[in-house]
């Protein structure tokens, strides 16, 4: 056995099994580990969809209830853009792409694909 394993292993019984020794754990003064960077979502505005499509897309791909839903479509309407989620940056652009993904609005005739979304660096 080589001097790398003994360091490891305090012994073993019959079946096999190795004890290791344990690891101190990290004293409480030291730092926290950093967060990622918060990233936010941004649904943009335009006249191919409807409300019920933004309210079902935010229920499909976030889980927003139909009532936030409703106060977000209501919010890229009125503003030309809307923040549905703020998380890091990896997640962040799984949702736009999702977003970009979920297909036209079959209740609008010249619909010819799916909403437009956008990440941003949120501020820290």
């Amino acid at each position: 056995m080589s001097d790398a394993a003994d360091d490891k292993s305090i012994g073993s019984d019959s079946s096999g099994a190795t004890a290791v020794k344990s690891v101190p754990k990290p004293s409480a003064g030291k730092s926290k580990p950093r967060q990622l960077p918060p990233y936010h979502v941004i649904l943009l505005n335009d006249d191919d969809h409807s409300y019920e499509y933004v309210m079902e897309m935010l229920l499909a791909i976030f889980g927003h209830p139909f009532e936030m839903g409703y106060k977000l479509a209501k919010e890229v309407d009125r503003n030309g853009r809307v923040i549905v989620l703020t998380t890091h940056k990896e997640k962040a652009e799984l949702k736009r792409d999702q977003i970009h993904a979920y297909g036209t609005d079959k209740r609008v005739a010249t619909c010819v694909g799916s909403m437009s979304a956008m990440i941003e660096a949120a501020p820290q």
